[in-house]
């Protein structure tokens, strides 16, 4: 194994110098494409310390040359520095053949659950990560969100997080870019299942996601398809109409890791529904679940594969061979799903409400913005990660079930108990999107001049429960979401607590315009917008 890791970094040298520009990854019906042909997802997280990982050329070469050799076609990165430059990493990876797949928000950036708020700050820093990343080829999609609602007391936070696809994807159309899917990581919470899955896809396919990522770590051990929980989750998503995946999995309740699972999502059980899996993680962490190591601790240097494990899955990726469809002979069979109903004391969000986009500003930004433009982030209460534990240890989810988990400082993005204040929020811009078929029932409405967002009143929601915060790249998760009772989902470095209520929707805070306007041809500009407001 020395061996191969000198050749890897020999090779990683030359990576640069191969035919870049990798087919762009595309979303039909379920399933996910490449020059035609189905696309399945052999990834890793790959993120071992806050900073962005995507910015070190040279650490880029080393790690692309070992995770190609590995069999890799797919990297996932939580939180990037729009302001650096990705050119060397993003080719280096495209020359090894891998996708980057990349989360849009940030550590003070992300939606929260608790007093969700999706405002024009937010809607700015997660334009710019776009902006930034456009022109890569192999950039094959971008998380909204991860992990943002952990159990039905949360989900009052669903319209929020599709008010941000909505928004993004009138900001992509807007700035002619390439259709980029847009998707959500979802904690494997067995009380959100099918809801919330059916809830970022249902409705009108501007505001719905396409594709959905399930961080799971139900398959523990020697478990089975059945007595892991595989099997509910193939049942509730074999008629899903978006492409479904493991944005994360890699259980580490028993040692040594087998990832058994690997051959059941490529294996004839789940292989027509699921496009793959991302293993957590690449890099080895305080908490245990990396397959490389590095000396000093920093992600920095040349790998050294963590044994047996680092064998255990390159073994199950090179039995895998799977081949799909191809795009032109694939006819979807699925629709969207109806919006869920509300349940009492489950799933709170009844039917297609009314989303509290921004409206008008996406357009304005797009045609003001300077591609990479930098927003200041205001009204944000959410803190940095604090500094790597020396240890970790369990937690214990006080909500419906608790699950064993890991502690992460680094990849995941550490929520704080407080959200950005309501004060600091400017009255709502444009008007916010809603359904025909709306099927709210008590709904509370807050109006301003220029906006109106409704959804459910608090009093429909249940009473108030204390549980763990997810982190960014992942939570607690139910452990009656596997048939067995077993779940390891990695830790949260901090907690909220949910106070169970259902708040008014509130359109952010718009922020200093001036700021974000190019300041040469301002006239041009301004006169360009005066055409737009007169053409709608």
């Amino acid at each position: 194994m020395l061996n191969f890791f000198t050749r890897a970094v020999v090779t990683a040298s030359t990576l640069v110098s191969f035919a870049n520009a990798l087919p762009t990854i595309s979303v039909k019906g379920s399933k996910l494409f490449a020059s035609g042909q189905q696309f399945y997802i052999k990834g890793f997280a790959y993120q071992g310390t806050p900073q962005d990982p995507l910015v070190d050329g040279d650490q880029c070469a080393i790690d692309a040359a070992a995770m190609k050799a590995f069999g890799t076609n797919s990297i996932r990165v939580y939180h990037v520095d729009p302001t650096a430059n990705h050119d060397d990493c993003m080719s280096t990876f495209d020359a090894a053949g891998i996708y980057v797949w990349i989360d849009l928000d940030t550590f003070t950036t992300q939606i929260e659950q608790t007093g969700p708020k999706w405002t024009t700050d937010q809607f700015y820093a997660f334009a710019t990560v776009m902006d930034v990343f456009s022109s890569y080829s192999n950039l094959a999609g971008f998380w909204i969100g991860n992990e943002v609602i952990t159990s039905n007391t949360g989900s009052p936070a669903a319209p929020y997080i599709k008010a941000a696809v909505a928004d993004i994807k009138a900001y992509m159309v807007a700035k002619k870019y390439r259709q980029f899917p847009i998707g959500y990581s979802a904690a494997d919470i067995a009380e959100l299942r099918p809801a919330l899955q059916d809830y970022l896809v249902c409705g009108e396919p501007d505001t719905s996601i396409d594709f959905y990522g399930i961080n799971s770590y139900e398959w523990c051990g020697d478990a089975t398809y059945e007595t892991s929980g595989y099997s509910n989750l193939e049942a509730q998503a074999a008629n899903y109409s978006i492409p479904i995946f493991f944005s994360e999995t890699g259980c580490i309740v028993a040692r040594p890791r087998t990832f058994g699972d690997q051959a059941a999502i490529f294996g004839s059980n789940m292989i027509d529904t699921f496009s793959g899996a991302i293993i957590y993680e690449w890099v080895e962490e305080v908490n245990d679940y990396g397959v490389v190591s590095y000396a000093g601790g920093d992600a920095k240097g040349t790998p050294t594969p963590i044994q047996p494990d680092y064998d255990s899955l390159m073994q199950q990726w090179k039995a895998i061979h799977p081949s799909g469809v191809s795009e032109s002979g694939y006819k979807p069979e699925f629709s969207a799903p109806p919006c869920p109903a509300s349940v009492s004391g489950g799933w709170q969000i009844n039917g297609a409400v009314s989303l509290p986009t921004l409206g008008a500003d996406v357009v304005r930004a797009a045609l003001t913005r300077v591609p990479g433009a930098v927003a200041t982030i205001s009204g944000s209460s959410s803190s940095p990660p604090p500094p790597k534990h020396s240890s970790s240890s369990p937690s214990t989810s006080s909500s419906s079930s608790s699950s064993s988990s890991k502690n992460d400082d680094t990849s995941s993005s550490s929520k704080s108990s407080s959200s950005p204040s309501q004060s600091e929020s400017a009255p709502a811009l444009g008007t916010a999107k809603s359904s025909p078929s709306s099927t709210t029932t008590t709904t509370t409405t807050t109006s301003t001049s220029t906006s109106t967002s409704s959804l459910p009143d608090s009093s429909s929601s249940s009473s108030s429960s204390s549980e763990s915060s997810s982190s960014s790249s992942s939570s607690s998760s139910s452990s009656s979401s596997s048939s067995s009772g077993t779940d390891s989902t990695p830790a949260n470095a901090q907690t909220e607590t949910s106070t169970g209520s259902v708040p008014t929707p509130t359109a952010g805070s718009n922020g200093n315009a001036g700021e974000r306007i190019i300041a040469s041809g301002f006239t041009a500009v301004v006169a360009a917008v005066g055409v737009l407001a007169l053409a709608l």
